[in-house]
């Protein structure tokens, strides 16, 4: 048995359990319902979501929205996709831990599906530094083994299928999409899709604006640090350009969400987890597996760590959203 240490307590998130169990029931506790032009939450089969994996004093009320909106009440395993900050690479990637471990107690991977994975001979490996250091798998843990808890006994939580996405380009994430779509099909099955949205300012190298005058992508410009347009703020056409990306995941067409980031530059950083997930539920919709209505995405929540009006100020954008597959 070897068990990765939760190397972000302590620091991104409290490392004591029963402190942290509270923030995070206090987190779900404030989502509102029902949700405007969604209703109830969880919605039946609401089996996929899009969270960010940020500091949680940045991102954790966010987050809670999809975790809040996740219909657990047929897992038996739980597959986590996050991309990946500090191995690179081109491909997925599976750990060689058997359990990930949390403030609040450990989560079980499910060994016997990533031998499965492994087989395929299409995915990496981590490493035991690699996979301690990435933060996009880690801050979804606490959350996951939280909501897991409400509903299941200690001991008898779903196992976990923690995979860490590279810089995949469209064929890899279709390639990846139609590996991972069996699973996604199986109604016992939960994919959390982790993703921070647009990375603004000079020290992520993103400083896009999109003027009020246009809606077209291709007329937007690079600010340089000491500019501070008014139409709009720079923190609404920050928003403007995360609302493009979000529509394009919602129009569920894997190739208009890939247009969507060419044309603007946005830095989500979760875009290939996304662009797996989304290239697995074409292909279900293509098998006939699910209905067109189902697979899409419907965003809870969106918020951003601070309001820019400089160029030279920076904030990271945080999105929840759900899909019934």
């Amino acid at each position: 048995m070897t068990i990765r240490e939760a190397s972000h307590a302590g620091s991104w998130y409290t490392d004591h359990g029963p402190t942290l169990s509270k923030q995070l029931g206090g987190w779900l506790g404030q989502v509102t319902e029902p949700v405007d032009g969604i209703g109830n939450i969880p919605q039946s089969g609401a089996r996929v979501i899009i969270a960010p994996h940020a500091g949680y004093s940045y991102s954790g009320p966010a987050a809670a929205w999809a975790y809040k909106s996740l219909d657990i009440s047929k897992a038996k395993r739980v597959f986590l996709l996050g991309p990946s900050h500090h191995l690179y690479l081109s491909t997925c990637a599976l750990s060689k831990h058997t359990h990930y471990s949390t403030p609040m107690g450990n989560l079980t991977l499910d060994v016997s599906t990533i031998t499965t994975l492994r087989s395929t001979g299409e995915f990496k490996d981590m490493s035991a530094s690699s996979d301690s250091s990435e933060h996009s798998l880690e801050m979804h843990l606490p959350y996951i083994y939280h909501i897991l808890s409400q509903s299941f006994t200690s001991g008898q939580l779903p196992p976990l299928v923690p995979i860490l996405v590279g810089s995949t380009n469209s064929s890899t994430e279709k390639s990846f999409g139609s590996l991972l779509a069996p699973y996604l099909a199986d109604t016992s099955n939960i994919f959390v899709i982790s993703s921070d949205f647009c990375h603004w300012g000079s020290r992520f190298s993103y400083t896009y604006y999109l003027p009020s005058s246009t809606s077209d992508p291709a007329k937007g410009l690079s600010l340089k640090s000491r500019e501070q347009p008014r139409d709009p703020p720079i923190y609404d056409s920050i928003a403007r350009i995360d609302k493009l990306a979000m529509q394009g995941i919602e129009s569920g067409q894997h190739d208009a969400f890939l247009a969507t980031l060419q044309d603007t530059g946005n830095t989500v950083c979760g875009r290939h987890p996304i662009g797996v997930i989304m290239a697995a539920i074409e292909v279900l919709k293509k098998e006939g597996a699910i209905s067109e209505e189902k697979g899409i995405f419907h965003f809870l929540r969106y918020e951003r760590s601070s309001e820019v009006v400089e160029a030279r100020d920076s904030s990271v954008s945080y999105a929840s959203a759900f899909a019934v597959v």
